[in-house]
């Protein structure tokens, strides 16, 4: 018998002041995979994100998920990155910690993870001097700390230049899948979709039921 998805969004449906975002929604997550889903900016894309994190709510559907833990157990990652500049890059990164950890634990940790995606030394950078590619990385990192069971990737790399979107896309889809971690990544550019993606999903398709297996 095969293990559940991770998650199943089944004819989800989702308006503003009676405009229809969409209807009739159908997406499959399975555990590990990486899914992108790849659309015109305005389709609806980050709403459907905002729906499943539990930001807006949907008129119809369902939304099912395989530890029935939906707030814990998502990561989120917006657009824009959301650092705090009164902190450093460090502490910005601790916030992801979910439990109490000693400082020593919390130290390793960080200068762990920060190796993990080539920024080594960072600890004590002030936010407004990083890239974008850098301050994207660092959102990253708070985000996985939890260790979500899914990530959510809102356009993330958009505002970056072409070779820091390709190197860090490439980067991301490694960190995942060394993780083990499920991801739904949205995009409007199909070559970002191919390299973070196992399976790229066209919006439209989304719209097709699947049958019970």
């Amino acid at each position: 018998m095969s293990e559940p998805s991770v998650l199943e969004i089944r004819d989800l449906a989702k308006s503003f002041e009676g405009v229809s975002v969409f209807s009739g929604l159908n997406l499959r997550l399975e555990a590990n995979e990486i899914v992108a889903i790849l659309g015109p900016s305005g389709c609806g894309k980050s709403t459907l994100l905002r729906c499943i994190v539990g930001l807006e709510e949907a008129e119809q559907g369902g939304l099912t998920f395989a530890s029935n833990r939906r707030a814990e157990g998502i990561g989120y990652l917006f657009q824009q990155p959301i650092l705090y500049p009164h902190l450093n890059v460090a502490s910005n990164i601790a916030l992801g910690f979910k439990t109490k950890v000693s400082k020593k634990e919390r130290q390793t940790t960080i200068a762990r993870e920060l190796e993990s995606v080539e920024l080594t030394g960072f600890e004590s950078r002030r936010v407004e001097s990083l890239s974008g590619g850098e301050a994207q990385r660092i959102a990253l990192l708070r985000a996985m700390l939890g260790q979500p069971e899914v990530l959510l990737l809102d356009e993330p790399f958009s505002a970056l230049d072409l070779e820091t979107r390709r190197s860090i896309t490439a980067q991301t889809r490694r960190w995942l899948k060394q993780r083990n971690t499920a991801a739904i990544h949205v995009t409007h550019d199909p070559e970002e979709a191919e390299l973070m993606a196992d399976r790229v999903v066209p919006w439209q398709a989304l719209f097709d039921r699947w049958e019970e297996e």
